[in-house]
């Protein structure tokens, strides 16, 4: 029995592990590296295990940076099966076709880029290539198998046995633990997927996983606490207001995925509470985050208490009265026509691509605007520049001035903080934690804080023996 490790290791993006046991290879999810247009060249590297070899995936969420390569997987030759929750199958679906989409535009426009370099240079240039196609993301989705219910054992194959257990991040988000056998060996081992911050509209928490021999943990948060979410809440509405106030629109960078659907909520419980104007203009201008809400009202055995309440009263928690669905590109151009009393939601939460980024070329400039970060932004992405206090930020080859009042509101994170991490951890009982998916500062900070248990942060490429963790 061994695993090895081949992203999010020392960094928060393309998270990939690989168990080796029984004659089998199963991957612990095969997501993208995200940050800075330099990562396309690590996305396109070796994964460092052969793809044709891997019997199954095992799929912790649909979030890009834990499935984005599972049609590069597919494509270099993957042929086994692949095991999420039903919630993670259908958001897979929206989350990759999208970025198969992005892909062959970004590969398209490296093309044309090229193409007018070579006309005034004698160089030779390889015409780039995309990482993938649309026929590459459909191809993935008929290796999509069993599905995943929570806490109910599913036998993978002789031997591995993986139980799913709700992780309280976004909508079908598992930890999952596997207990593994080969010859008189055993051993129990949960990837925590990444974990949700208790209390939160709309999912439930997280839940407390069995004992195990070794943890493979997420850090995001592992150096910080965040705010109280009734503070963060008010926060955010008096965001809102003042910027209402002073004749500007508010710019809400957001995740397609649970962010916006959780905005949406508190949106419409301001509005409802008084706490919002009722005249309130809301855009959700994201294609992927509108069929993500409506993936949302599909799925109600995600949701909690109060979510379940509301849909069992016919009442739809992300509808305002002023919400307007902006799916053609030609409406969303036209928004930005609107200079004042409007909420504007637009992708990606990092400013990485999307429509936010045209939002913040007619924004960032003016005094009387806003920009609303609900969300983590990694190093080398357009968010972070901003949140750092950047004066000035280049988009579509202009120089934008940062006028606009900036917020960064954590609370909102769909991550645990530290404190959350600790007791989510201390429940394991494990005897080794590795820390994976955080900055190589976090880890560090966050593994001071682990008592009783060896801290095991691995490098990208390395491989363990289990249950023992001896380096090979």
């Amino acid at each position: 029995m061994k695993i090895s490790f081949h992203g999010a290791d020392k960094d928060v993006t393309g998270s990939c592990h690989l168990i080796e046991c029984a004659g089998k290879k199963i991957l612990i999810d095969c997501g993208l590296f995200q940050g800075g247009r330099d990562l396309s060249e690590e996305n396109a590297e070796d994964f460092g295990f052969d793809a044709a070899s891997i019997d199954f995936v095992l799929l912790t969420h649909a979030h890009l940076d834990h499935c984005g390569r599972l049609p590069l997987l597919v494509k270099r030759g993957f042929h086994g099966e692949i095991i999420t929750t039903a919630a993670s199958k259908d958001l897979a679906r929206l989350v990759l076709l999208d970025s198969a989409h992005l892909q062959e535009a970004d590969a398209k426009s490296q093309q044309h880029r090229q193409q007018r370099h070579r006309k005034h240079s004698r160089e030779q240039n390889h015409p780039e290539e995309a990482l993938y196609t649309i026929y590459d993301a459909t191809r993935c989705f008929d290796f999509f198998g069993r599905v995943a219910h929570y806490e109910q054992a599913i036998k993978v194959a002789p031997g591995i046995t993986a139980t799913f257990y709700d992780a309280g991040h976004i909508l079908g988000s598992a930890s999952i633990a596997i207990d593994l056998k080969e010859r008189s060996k055993t051993c129990r081992i949960i990837f925590s997927g990444d974990l949700g911050s208790d209390g939160r509209k709309i999912l439930r928490d997280a839940v407390a996983p069995p004992p195990a021999d070794i943890v493979v943990m997420e850090t995001t948060y592992g150096d910080r606490l965040h705010r109280s979410l009734k503070e963060s809440v008010k926060e955010f509405y008096l965001a809102i207001n003042d910027t209402f106030k002073h004749g500007g629109n508010v710019i809400i960078p957001t995740f397609a995925l649970e962010r916006s659907q959780e905005i949406l909520w508190y949106l419409r419980e301001g509005v409802e509470k008084g706490l919002l104007p009722a005249a309130m203009h809301v855009f959700l201008d994201s294609p992927m985050a509108i069929s993500a809400t409506e993936i949302f009202r599909q799925h109600p055995e995600c949701y909690d208490e109060e979510a379940s309440k509301l849909f069992q009263q016919k009442r739809d928690p992300f509808q305002l009265n002023n919400l307007h669905i902006t799916r053609d590109a030609a409406d969303s151009m036209a928004i930005n026509r609107i200079t004042s009393g409007a909420v504007i939601l637009a992708g990606s939460g990092m400013c990485t691509g999307g429509r936010v980024r045209h939002h913040l070329k007619h924004h960032l400039w003016r005094k009387n605007a806003s920009v609303v970060f609900v969300g983590f932004a990694a190093q080398g992405t357009l968010a972070r520049q901003i949140i750092d206090g950047a004066r000035s930020i280049r988009l579509f080859g202009e120089e934008i001035d940062v006028n606009a009042t900036i917020y960064t509101i954590n609370s909102f994170s769909a991550h645990a903080d530290r404190n959350e991490l600790l007791a989510w951890q201390k429940k394991t009982q494990a005897e080794h934690t590795i820390l994976v998916h955080g900055e190589e500062t976090v880890m560090q900070s966050f593994a001071t804080c682990l008592k009783n248990t060896s801290v095991l942060i691995p490098e990208k490429g390395q491989s363990f023996t289990l249950p023992a963790l001896k380096a090979l």
